[in-house]
Order: structure tokens, then C-alpha cells, then sequence
């Protein structure tokens, strides 16, 4: 067997006899995130072996994030309440948990026409950090907080921390900051009674695991937080009328793909043949609105 050591509940790697008590007892008060990965010798490992036993891995994460459906479900309807009446959300992460919300909010405007201030994405230290590690960035507290005040952050706006450890100084900060001042605060991380589970009026805890590499959390806990930010703003989206059916009628028709899609859809939906449908999708800038003048027959 390639799996040297078998999670104990899906958490807890079962050590070598040879291991000293003392390193046993240091490994277990590590953060979940940072315990030895159930591998070893990886080095040794073939491309087919290591392949398999990453894939593995990643099988247990959607089962992680089916277990804490309540807490997701509870979060995205504060958030709801909130949107309906105005409010914004803002994502709060460094490192990969910075880059994914980032992620999620930039691909909302495409695919759901909504604003690009509607989802904000803030990563500790700036948007060069997308690329680049900034060195030191997450270590201020805060930061953050002066980000949100720089974005006009109002009472109805709600503050999520993305954080596998849980422990980021920039989005413990920024969360602390934001409760004390009234918004709704919620959070995505991979340790169970982390710091910002503690600050959040509403935390998510995906517990994964120890990762494959040992702590490299872009892994299964990006993974897995990558899932949740989907879930959480696709419902949003669906909730606030952005999709028809199954489709994304508000989507933006910035490429040819999605002016084919588009059209797709108008034929799909009226019998149109496929040259009238692009003529009132192009017409009108978006299958929504085409549908509207199409369902009042406005020429």
C-alpha cells in the first residue's frame, strides 16, 4: 500500500511506532491543515502513483463540504436578506484563499450581468498579489478594515474571510473590525474552532484533512473552499432572479460563444429559427431583454 498511514476519521494519520512521544504529541496540536500528509517517500512515487493518490484525496472533499451544508445554508441567507435590500459582499483572503475569492467575484459580472461592485474580492496585498506572493502582506490586521472603509463599506454590506487556518491576520482583522461595526461577518476555513470561526457570526468549516502535501493547503482546502464560494453565489444569483429555468439570461455577450449560446436559447425558447434569434439577441444586448420584448411581441 502507498498510504503509509491511515486518517483516523478522516483526520487524525496514525504514526509509526518508531516516532517519538514527544514528536507524536507536538504533530497532534498541530492545526489539522498542518499535520503530516497520510504519504510518504513521495519522491519515489510514479506519475501514475502520485496522480491516483492526489485523486484520492480530492474524493474526500465534496463529502467535507456535504457535511456542513447547514452552516453554508445559513450563511448564504443572511447574505440574501442583506443583497435583496442593497447590500454587498466582500471577500476577505491572502494567499490562495485571497486568489479564490477574487476568482468567484470576477466571474459574477460575466456570467450573471451583475455589477463588479456587487462582489468585491480583497487579497492581501493588492491585486499584484494575484500573481505574486507579497511578503508579509497578511501579517497586518489592519489592513483589511482600512480596504473595506476605502470601498465604502455600509451596514448592509456583509464581510466573509476566506482563511484554510484560520488563523490570517488580515482577515481576522478585518473580520473583528467589521462585527464591531455592525455587518454581517462569515467565514470559509479548514480547521474546526479557528480564530475566525470564533470572530464570524456565521462560520463554514470544511474539515478536509491533512493535505497531501504537507500544508499545502491550495490543495484539498482550496479546493474545497473554491466549492463553497460556487455554491454560496450561484444561489445568490438564482435567488435574485439572474437565472431563467437553467440559463443565464443576464449573462454578458462579450465573446462569440456566448452570443451562440445566447441565441441558442432564444430558439430553444420561442422556435425561433437561429438567424431571428441572433438578430433579437444582438438587438436587444442580452437574452433577457430580448425575451421580454419577444414574450410583449415588440418588434
Amino acid at each position: 500500500m502507498l498510504q503509509k498511514a491511515i486518517d483516523r476519521g478522516g483526520l487524525y494519520p496514525r504514526h509509526s511506532s518508531m516516532i517519538m512521544a514527544k514528536t507524536e504529541r507536538d504533530t497532534f496540536s498541530l492545526h489539522i491543515t498542518e499535520r503530516p500528509s497520510a504519504f510518504e517517500d513521495l519522491e519515489k512515487m510514479s506519475v501514475n502513483e502520485l496522480l491516483g493518490s492526489i485523486n484520492q484525496e480530492d474524493a474526500k472533499v465534496a463529502l467535507a463540504v456535504s457535511k456542513v451544508l447547514p452552516q453554508i445554508e445559513a450563511l448564504t441567507e443572511r447574505i440574501l436578506e442583506r443583497m435583496l435590500k442593497g447590500g454587498r459582499l466582500f471577500y476577505l483572503g491572502s494567499g490562495t484563499s485571497g486568489r479564490l475569492g477574487v476568482l468567484d467575484a470576477s466571474e459574477l459580472p460575466p456570467t450573471f450581468g451583475v455589477s463588479d461592485g456587487l462582489v468585491i474580492g480583497l487579497i492581501a496585498g493588492g491585486d499584484r498579489a494575484l500573481r505574486k506572493a507579497v511578503e508579509a502582506a497578511e501579517d497586518d490586521p489592519n489592513i483589511a478594515w482600512e480596504e473595506l472603509k476605502a470601498h465604502g463599506i455600509g451596514l448592509l454590506d456583509t464581510v466573509v474571510g476566506i482563511a484554510a487556518s484560520g488563523t490570517t491576520p488580515y482577515v481576522t482583522g478585518g473580520l473583528k473590525l467589521a462585527r464591531q461595526n455592525g455587518n454581517l461577518t462569515g467565514c470559509i476555513t479548514c480547521n474546526p474552532d479557528s480564530q475566525v470561526s470564533r470572530l464570524a457570526q456565521y462560520p463554514v468549516e470544511v474539515i478536509v484533512g491533512p493535505e497531501f502535501v504537507t500544508g499545502s493547503t491550495r490543495l484539498k482546502a482550496g479546493t474545497a473552499q473554491k466549492m463553497v464560494l460556487n455554491m454560496i453565489t450561484t444561489t445568490l444569483m438564482i435567488k435574485m432572479g439572474r437565472v431563467k429555468g437553467n440559463k443565464m439570461i443576464n449573462m454578458q455577450l462579450s465573446n462569440k460563444k456566448l452570443v451562440e449560446r445566447g441565441t441558442r436559447m432564444l430558439m430553444e425558447e420561442f422556435g425561433l429559427s437561429r438567424e431571428k434569434a441572433r438578430e433579437k439577441l444582438l438587438k436587444h444586448g442580452s437574452v433577457k431583454k430580448a425575451m421580454e420584448a419577444l414574450n410583449t411581441q415588440e418588434p
